[in-house]
């Protein structure tokens, strides 16, 4: 008890002691930091690399794999959705515990997204980029799929497609992907109902083979230098070389696809294909989509400033919804028109929507329409790039695409779009064949060929 009393005194009688007087030295001069520039290297095996200096705290990494669910065929359905809930389980030296231990000890995130490709995304501080890069390409190139592992997961993918369909915009657009193409592009992102514990631990390991090659993978760094980040895809990555199997191209067919429920509420949307991202005719589709007016860019915010909701407002005093859709993809594209309305007004809806598309057909376009559209389009372009997130994304499905990316290209192919180019994309929609998805009580949609 002396003891303590004594320690306890003694540091009490520390506390009242003044500090002693440091002298002041002055501090180093920093260092200025240089702007990088993004830099590319492909390695001989086919592997794009690409990263952004930006000096950053924090660092992510994205590895994106042409391996989605477009390059699945009738045999194999639902392979990528149940490779994307198998991100968790153990590698080859690697157990899935130790995965996810590891990853909390850095604080770091570990993110698998899979949609027409597959993307593998981590983020950690910079200082532990190594480690989480271990277990990123552990977890993307390196996977056991044991057979019990496997098994437990199958139930798992139907309940993802169940919470995925509680929202209707989800469903409607995988119906109008399957309504649009004949192959690759008409494939589900999830697993259908039949293939739910069918597909083997062999048939993942099989995928995985022909997939997941050199030559189909792009690795996106952001917060990382250059050199780092290929030293470390040099002696981590470990896959197989070549281009891998074969992904058939994109073949448009047009139809329509109805899912007829009693609700109040009608979901359509109808669209004619567009135009394969990166062409200077997909540029025009997405010049004209915002013209006629795309979603709002401030979250829960309107448009009804747009020329698309004030054609439907003239004539329907019901609640509705309205806005240009346009998706383009390596080999295709689709542009037209999603609907949100009352049942009985549905059907004035889609025709006043399609009738606002044709007035611009006709030369209903000036200038002053275009220019000011473009200029917003350039800033939500550049906004969206702000994070590291879209960053990551917009330089990935370039470089997927096309083997390099520039936001600068970018925004001069926005400029390039000329008001004669945004009536050709009008007048393709018009005339092209239309593909249409619908849900909810249908009695008043009209079919594709009634509009």
């Amino acid at each position: 008890m002396k003891q303590l009393s004594r320690a306890r005194s003694f540091s009490r009688f520390y506390s009242l002691k003044v500090a002693p007087k440091v002298k002041a030295t002055s501090a180093p001069a920093e260092v200025p930091l240089q702007p990088q520039d993004l830099e590319f290297t492909k390695l001989p095996n086919g592997l794009v690399i690409a990263s952004l200096e930006n000096y950053a705290p924090a660092t992510r990494i994205g590895l994106f794999i042409k391996a989605g669910s477009r390059y699945e065929y009738s045999n194999n359905f639902g392979t990528s959705h149940l490779l994307h809930l198998a991100s968790s389980l153990t590698t080859k030296g690697v157990s899935s515990f130790k995965i996810t231990r590891g990853i909390e000890a850095v604080g770091g995130k570990l993110s698998v997204t899979s949609t027409r490709n597959m993307v593998y995304t981590a983020e950690c501080l910079r200082d532990d980029i190594e480690i989480l890069m271990e277990f990123l390409l552990s977890v993307a190139t390196a996977a056991e799929f044991c057979h019990w592992e496997v098994a437990a997961l199958q139930p798992q993918l139907r309940i993802d497609k169940a919470v995925a369909f509680q929202n209707p915009q989800a469903h409607i657009i995988e119906n109008l992907q399957a309504a649009a193409y004949r192959n690759a592009l008409a494939n589900s992102l999830y697993c259908p109902d039949y293939g739910i514990g069918k597909v083997t631990p062999d048939e993942l390991h099989h995928y995985v083979q022909n997939h997941f090659t050199s030559a189909r993978m792009v690795l996106i760094g952001l917060g990382v230098s250059h050199p780092v980040l290929k030293q470390i895809a040099e002696r981590s990555l470990n896959m197989q070389g070549g281009p891998g199997l074969y992904g058939a191209k994109a073949r448009y067919q047009g139809g329509k696809i109805q899912n007829r429920m009693e609700t109040s509420l009608v979901h359509a949307v109808f669209v004619a294909e567009s135009a394969a991202a990166g062409s200077a005719e997909a540029n025009a589709f997405i010049v004209l989509q915002h013209v006629l007016g795309a979603r709002p860019h401030v979250k829960r915010g309107g448009n009804a400033t747009s020329p698309l909701y004030q054609a439907v407002a003239k004539g329907i005093h019901q609640p509705f919804d309205i806005s240009a859709f346009n998706a383009s993809y390596s080999d295709s594209g689709l542009f037209g028109i999603y609907t949100i309305s009352q049942a009985a007004a549905a059907g004035d809806v889609i025709k006043a929507a399609y009738n606002q598309v044709k007035a611009i057909t006709e030369g209903n376009l000036s200038g002053t329409d275009v220019q000011p559209t473009k200029n917003k389009l350039k800033a939500r372009y550049l906004m969206s790039v702000e994070s590291s997130k879209g960053f990551l994304d917009e330089v990935g499905s370039q470089a997927l695409v096309a083997g390099s990316c520039a936001t600068n290209h970018s925004l001069q192919q926005i400029d390039s779009v000329a008001d004669v180019d945004v009536i050709s994309a009008a007048k393709k929609f018009i005339s092209g064949q239309k593909s249409m998805a619908a849900s909810g009580n249908l009695g008043h949609t009209p079919y594709v060929d009634e509009l």
